[in-house]
This record gives C-alpha cells, sequence and structure tokens, in this order.
C-alpha cells in the first residue's frame, strides 16, 4: 500500500504543487457555503466577502468599511478624504487560501500573512472542515 499523500504531494506533507481542480459545481456550493458561515458568524465585521478559485484553490477575500484616521489629510498627502475612503474600500483584506483535497467537506488551509506577504500553510493532519477553516482564519483578520 502506498503511504497517504498529503494535499501538497509528499506523504504526511502537503506541497505547493496543489491537489485537482475545484468542480464548477462545488466552486457553487462553496462560496454559498462560506458566505452564510461569514454572515452567520461576523455580521459587521465586513461589508462584503470575495470566494474565487482558481486551480485547486479557494482564495477569501473581505473588504471592510473604512474610517478616516485620526488627523487626516497628514502633511504632504495629496489625496482627498473621499479618495482615500474609496481606495480602501477597494482593497481587499486577504483572508485566507484553501486547498481542495477531492471532498468538498474537508480542506487543506494557508492564512494570509502580512508579514510575509504570503499564504502560509496551517497543518491539521488531513484537513480541516470548511467552516472550521474560514472562521478560524477569519477570527484572527475580521474583528
Amino acid at each position: 500500500m502506498t503511504p497517504h499523500r498529503g494535499y501538497w504531494g509528499k506523504p504526511g506533507r502537503p506541497s505547493r504543487a496543489g491537489g485537482q481542480r475545484v468542480p464548477a459545481g462545488v466552486q457553487e456550493r462553496v462560496r454559498h457555503r462560506l458566505i452564510a458561515c461569514a454572515e452567520a458568524n461576523f455580521a459587521g465585521k465586513y461589508a462584503r466577502l470575495d470566494v474565487r478559485f482558481r486551480g485547486a484553490h479557494c482564495y477569501v477575500d473581505a473588504y471592510q468599511e473604512p474610517e478616516l484616521p485620526a488627523g487626516f489629510p497628514w502633511p504632504g498627502c495629496s489625496e482627498t478624504p473621499e479618495e482615500y475612503l474609496e481606495r480602501m474600500r477597494d482593497t481587499p483584506l486577504h483572508l485566507c487560501r484553501l486547498g481542495y483535497v477531492g471532498s468538498e467537506d474537508v480542506w487543506a488551509v494557508a492564512m494570509y500573512t502580512y508579514s510575509g506577504e504570503r499564504y502560509e500553510p496551517c497543518y491539521f493532519g488531513d484537513g480541516i472542515a470548511l467552516e472550521d477553516a474560514f472562521i478560524l482564519i477569519a477570527q484572527l483578520y475580521l474583528q
């Protein structure tokens, strides 16, 4: 018997190469599940949620309603308050990248780290439930 290959290709360890492409039907169901989960657990913490798919990955971003920082506009700033707010409304808050492992209920997850400006894999053995993965990451960023 061959050893179980993790999402990322090596036995017991995920690889960034990714799994199989997310089928269209799964994409639609996952999008609805994530949006429903966000509405149930994080209402008022975001303005809109963007769920998009590329290959074996599902990327989840949130958009928030910005506030003007204290002392805005700063000296030398050519941006008006309205321009600043519009720019910030259109700036996504990257939350996570979910990796499809062949089941729409169990996923590999990587959280976006702003310190490294990339997605860092999180290890949960054979994967984590879709909603649990989203809640885990969203609790860090949607406060």
